[in-house]
């Protein structure tokens, strides 16, 4: 199999803007996660893409050429075009693997591509989370225990307004009582979508092994398979005449 060709979407605005996540990410949240794929994939491609860069960093060529997208992003969702978000919708539909973190479950491409508004409950709180493994023979979940925990986090809970996912990897528990669909996946057209919970930028969860041995596997499942593109399938094509019936055609 070809070598994983990955982009990795990230705002880039609390590292650069908040001194504690400047220190907790200084190569960026995209930069930790280009390492935690590049730890299980080392001959993957990955390149990077921010919001501030021109068209966000992204361009026709670049989601032709990619076999999955990572996308975080928190608090400049209505910064993202609504063109390019229909760019990365299209893209998944022909088959681009599109992983989603955090509070990027309310960003453009993501309710588009589900179709819903992806509201849940939350409280910034500095609290423990349970993740547990339901799922352990998946491939995204392939090395990661029945449960782990992260000392830090921000709580999310249900209600998750997303459609039903066709796979429920993992769920969370959080001090406070609550709890959350945390790793889930859904087939979009000709494209894996994958949604993974963690990520508060305050806190080092992406320097946390098992966080980022799922994001790579994660990487590894979504890739694409294939590239459909809709209008070339749905070209005309006139249907060639069959000939009469004679001895020889009975």
């Amino acid at each position: 199999m070809a070598p994983l060709k990955v982009t990795i979407w990230n705002e880039y605005l609390h590292e650069l803007e908040h001194e504690v996540v400047g220190r907790i990410y200084p190569d960026g949240i995209h930069g930790a996660l280009r390492d935690a794929v590049l730890e299980r994939h080392a001959d993957a491609r990955v390149r990077t893409a921010t919001l501030r860069q021109p068209d966000h960093g992204l361009s026709d060529e670049l989601l032709a050429d990619t076999d999955v997208l990572f996308w975080w992003g928190h608090k400049a969702h209505a910064e993202v075009s609504d063109a390019w978000a229909a760019k990365v919708h299209e893209a998944v539909l022909q088959g681009m693997g599109l992983v989603v973190l955090h509070s990027g479950h309310f960003s453009k491409p993501f309710k588009r591509v589900l179709g819903s508004h992806a509201s849940l409950l939350w409280r910034e709180a500095d609290e423990k989370e349970r993740l547990w493994n339901l799922q352990p023979s998946h491939p995204i979940l392939e090395g990661i225990p029945a449960y782990f925990e992260l000392e830090q986090e921000e709580m999310y809970g249900e209600r998750f307004d997303v459609p039903t996912p066709d796979e429920l990897l993992m769920i969370s528990w959080f001090q406070g009582g609550e709890v959350f669909r945390s790793l889930c996946t859904w087939r979009r057209g000709h494209g894996q979508v994958v949604y993974f919970r963690p990520g508060h930028e305050t806190f080092p969860t992406y320097h946390h092994p098992l966080v980022r041995r799922i994001a790579a596997n994660a990487a590894a499942w979504a890739r694409r398979r294939v590239t459909m593109d809709a209008s070339k399938c749905f070209q005309s094509r006139e249907l060639e005449p069959v000939p009469n019936p004679t001895k020889e055609h009975i």
